[in-house]
């Protein structure tokens, strides 16, 4: 079988035949949430996690999937598996499920809206785009747009709507390429990098924004975890960029990135390096946790191509 399988509608299909109508309310007004495991050796972690948050944002967003929480999980599994054999040697993936409110009707026509579209995917991890993150650090840069406010849109349900990140990534991305867009939330205090959560280090804590205005990260609970079990303290508080810039070490966690060092901060370095020795702590009690050394993974796929956030 030489072509991923992706699932669509109860229907597991070959990803090249895969579609959604025009009138589909996630293409056409962004009603609709997602959430984003990834695998280590083709093995989903914190498969029940992402799934509850998933549900959370179909709540928050009003839509109705028509299946029951086993069923969503036993989907996800069943396509993982169906996609393992076209994995290539070191790869993993990302495994997406979305959801959308279907089709849109329209005054005075038939109704065709007959329950929610939904989505599941396999992509492999961009490693390569990423490989030079794990070498260098990544070079962290304060956008002028800020996070939506949570008064608009809760920080905390993954819809599709993603323009707000995606512009910051662009306007960075246009001066300096390669480096990863960090947004202020609406008070001025940072917020998140775009698509991951930020952490700084400063004379020995950890220090991560609440979630009142950036998303409960899976991986930004586990780097939380895992200070607990180091007995490294750790807060969660409004970070200010003063703060965040005269810190020693930074690190963005996210569910591909896992925990990875920043090295620099509007051009300046972080004086402990990248990674610091309090991140390469929770960077190696992840790998623990997961099983795998996903750093030696990343690297394995370094190459002289630049670096590519892959949003």
């Amino acid at each position: 079988m030489s072509s991923r399988i992706a699932y669509v509608n109860g229907a597991f299909i070959p990803e090249s035949e895969a579609s959604i109508s025009i009138r589909d309310l996630g293409f056409v007004y962004g009603d609709s949430v997602f959430d984003t495991w990834r695998t280590f050796g083709g093995k989903l972690f914190k498969l029940e996690e992402h799934m509850d948050r998933l549900i959370e944002s179909l709540t928050y967003a009003k839509i109705v999937i028509g299946m029951s929480r086993a069923e969503m999980i036993d989907a996800t599994v069943d396509l993982v598996a169906r996609n393992l054999p076209m994995l290539r040697s070191n790869e993993d993936y990302w495994v997406t499920f979305r959801v959308t409110g279907g089709l849109q009707n329209f005054d005075g026509e038939p109704a065709r809206n007959l329950g929610p579209t939904v989505i599941i995917d396999c992509i492999p991890i961009p490693l390569r785009a990423r490989a030079p993150f794990f070498k260098h650090g990544i070079d962290a840069r304060l956008t002028d747009r800020c996070r939506i406010a949570p008064g608009a849109i809760s920080p905390n349900a993954k819809t599709n709507n993603y323009l707000n990140m995606i512009l910051a990534q662009k306007e960075i991305s246009a001066d300096f390429p390669g480096a990863w867009a960090l947004m202020p939330d609406h008070k001025g205090n940072i917020a998140e990098g775009a698509g991951c959560n930020f952490f700084v280090v400063r004379n020995g804590a950890v220090f991560t924004p609440t979630t009142e205005c950036v998303l409960a990260g899976v991986s930004r609970q586990v780097a939380i975890d895992l200070c607990d079990g180091l007995n490294i303290p750790i807060h969660e508080q409004d970070l200010s960029f003063d703060e965040a810039f005269d810190a020693q070490e930074a690190f963005f966690t996210s569910t591909s990135l896992c925990v990875c060092p920043v090295a620099t901060l509007n051009g300046k370095p972080y004086p402990s390096g990248a990674p610091g020795p309090v991140t390469k702590q929770i960077m190696d009690g992840f790998a623990k946790l997961v099983g795998m050394d996903y750093v030696d993974q990343y690297l394995s796929f370094l190459s002289d191509g630049p670096a590519s956030t892959g949003l």
